[in-house]
């Protein structure tokens, strides 16, 4: 394991790297973290190369650091270690446009800008655009690479290119760390989307006998907090809102949204559900905690035929016989993953925008679990070592 504070590697003194490099923290092993001076990126005629401001750390960031993922595969379907490629981490990225190249026509150098950190059809000008890319489910493009997850380097560095269409300009004064959080909410307003139009016998519209009456979302992390508010201020939905949780503080933020909590620790869990719904259970569960546990325990949650949305990711700790119960309720199981969705008359990312401009306006507040922040590329190893695990830890973002 990498100490508390990654140092430099040798090379160039900090503060000192010429022009064509820069700082970047780099994931060389598992568990290994170091600041190295890397070739800075050069760009193209449709990229911009932007100066990072911001960088959410997610869920994801520390399942690569531990080992328990890795989503860089070579062309042959290889998982590619780390030792053989290390990783710049860091998917969730505003930053300011410091250069543009020679056909961008629709953004320029002060530009403030958040990130759609995924390489799809639109992003390469690719015509015609795989059936994915051309259905708005862009995530899942034929030939989909991602900033931070794949190989490609992500925002954990001084600068990175990307093409301009990936880019969203901010139109606010919002400060880089909540702009950040643009992205997680795209992967809610996604998730949530597909939740909508997908048909199933108990819907959040629709004819009032097949409503649902009762949602429950186990975790209150980032995810789950972001559900909350989203059924509530975006989708208006005005039922019984319940939230599952062993943390105070996460119970207090999902309470201030909306929702009603319950401490699985200290009461059973489905014993509260069915008191609170009147003995029907919920019509929809959103998994948002990555708890292998949690999928274990849902024939006692739901109802027949329910939803249940997939969000979390991990699960570690059960083997795959859980879902013998699970599947004989013959529940609508749902696994959306990313911010997919459909592009703008411009070929930006419409799910992007949205997220940020809800943002903006006030409607999702991301500021109020943003617990950490990390003011240097050498204090990021902490979240990774240890902060993620405090009970005050919600959310940690890295300012540069």
């Amino acid at each position: 394991m990498a100490s508390e504070r990654a140092e430099p590697v040798k090379g160039p003194a900090s503060g000192s790297s010429g022009p064509e490099t820069m700082r970047a923290l780099v994931l060389c092993d598992v568990g290994r973290l170091e600041v190295r001076d890397v070739s800075r990126p050069t760009v193209g005629a449709r990229d911009v190369l932007l100066r990072v401001q911001a960088v959410g750390l997610c869920g994801t960031d520390l399942h690569i650091f531990a080992g328990h993922a890795n989503y860089n595969r070579g062309p042959d379907g290889r998982l590619i270690p780390l030792t053989e490629q290390p990783q710049i981490l860091g998917h969730e990225v505003t930053g300011v446009v410091e250069e543009v190249g020679s056909a961008v026509r629709d953004l320029r150098p002060g530009d403030r800008v958040v990130v759609d950190q995924g390489r799809n059809c639109h992003s390469e000008a690719r015509v015609p655009p795989c059936e994915y890319c051309a259905t708005g489910d862009s995530h899942q493009c034929e030939f989909y690479r991602e900033h931070g997850l794949t190989g490609l380097p992500g925002g954990l560095a001084e600068y990175l290119v990307v093409p301009a269409v990936n880019c969203v300009r901010i139109e606010s004064d919002l400060e880089p760390a909540q702009a950040a959080l643009a992205e997680p909410l795209g992967c809610v307003v996604h998730s949530t989307e597909v939740l909508v139009r997908t048909p199933a016998r108990y819907t959040l519209r629709g004819e009032p006998e097949r409503r649902v009456r009762a949602a429950l979302v186990c975790g209150a992390g980032p995810a789950g907090l972001l559900f909350v508010q989203y059924l509530r201020n975006v989708l208006g939905f005005d039922g019984t809102l319940l939230v599952s949780e062993p943390n105070a503080r996460k119970r207090a933020l999902a309470e201030r949204f909306g929702a009603e909590t319950v401490d699985p620790g200290a009461v059973d869990l489905a014993e509260v559900v069915r008191e609170r719904t009147g003995g029907r259970r919920v019509e929809l569960l959103i998994e948002a905690s990555g708890s292998g546990q949690v999928v274990a325990s849902i024939p006692g949650l739901i109802r027949k035929q329910a939803t249940v949305l997939l969000y979390g990711h991990g699960h570690a700790g059960v083997e795959l016989s859980v879902l013998n119960s699970v599947m004989f309720m013959e529940p609508t199981l749902l696994t959306p993953v990313g911010a997919s969705g459909g592009f703008e008359p411009d070929g930006r990312p419409s799910t992007y925008t949205r997220a940020l401009r809800l943002i903006e306006a006030g409607r999702i507040d991301v500021g109020s679990f943003i617990t950490h922040r990390y003011d240097s590329l050498e204090a990021v190893p902490r979240a990774f070592l240890g902060d993620h695990q405090a009970p005050d830890y919600i959310k940690g973002v890295v300012l540069l």
